[in-house]
């Protein structure tokens, strides 16, 4: 690894400024800054134009036509991670980085659930297609927007940015295009499982925290997130805060879902009309 950073250093100096190696040398020019706002923009315009593109295209194909494009989100998303993960292991000549990258955020999920609605059958994918379409497009949405985290500590054109917007934007594709083409199935049934995943991940996720030590899926402080409402609220409680932020998902899953059946019962009336 050490080579590799002798030899990265014969490489062009905005190359490396990209990378980061060695540091940036830019400041960060801020949360929500023109630079970080307008740079997200041209990210979930692509995200809604190829979502709405696709779906409108597939909306009629049958679900082999439909699951093509989700074999291809998959394969791509988490490609990017994995570069993403490998490229800071060797930025920060630490192997063990991958550790700090683990699929414990909201938005890293997707890593997961998206290929198993790609590539899984039955309820599973069901549970997995809805999943995405309930939580991608909050987290393309919050990863963008609301990364203070991010874009107050590293420049807008950078690797740490650029990845980030990248991902999060295909997690919003992933939403848009599942509903769209008509692959969500919203089975009220099926709510437990997403209450389930987002149970489970919590639960390791903190776990996890308290041994790296880390903060996934944010339970242990805000970081500059939206989530810093709640933090301030109970004074950064160990207990309550946690607990508040996995009741805030089960509250996002249950008004999705309403949200949802009551569009859906709207239309209805407008048919038989």
């Amino acid at each position: 690894m050490q080579l590799f950073l002798e030899a990265i250093k014969q490489y062009p100096e905005y190359l490396r400024e990209f990378f980061g190696y060695g540091g940036y040398e830019r400041a960060p020019e801020g949360f929500l800054s023109w630079q970080h706002l307008l740079f997200i923009s041209y990210f979930l315009a692509a995200m809604v134009f190829f979502g709405i593109y696709f779906g409108l295209r597939n909306r009629h194909a049958d679900d082999v036509a439909k699951n093509k494009v989700l074999v291809a989100t998959a394969i791509v998303i988490n490609a990017f991670e994995l570069f993403r993960i490998v490229a800071l292991c060797i930025r920060n000549n630490n192997p063990l980085d991958w550790l700090y990258n683990l699929p414990l955020f909201l938005c890293s999920i997707q890593f997961i659930t998206i290929p198993l609605a790609a590539f899984s059958k039955g309820r599973v994918r069901e549970a997995a297609l809805d999943f995405v379409f309930i939580f991608g497009i909050l987290a393309a949405v919050m990863g963008n927007i609301g990364a203070g985290q991010n874009y107050g500590t590293y420049p807008v054109l950078s690797l740490d940015n650029v990845f980030s917007a990248i991902t999060h934007s295909i997690s919003g594709f992933a939403s848009l295009y599942i509903a769209v083409s008509g692959l969500a199935s919203m089975k009220k049934k099926n709510m437990w499982i997403s209450f389930t995943i987002i149970t489970v991940v919590s639960a390791i996720a903190y776990a996890v925290n308290l041994i790296l030590p880390y903060n996934y899926m944010f339970l242990m402080r805000d970081d500059g997130t939206p989530y810093s409402i709640v933090y301030n609220l109970v004074n950064g409680n160990r207990v309550l805060y946690p607990l508040i932020v996995l009741l805030l998902f089960f509250a996002y899953i249950f008004v999705f879902y309403l949200i949802y059946y009551l569009i859906g019962k709207r239309r209805s009336k407008k048919a038989e009309a």
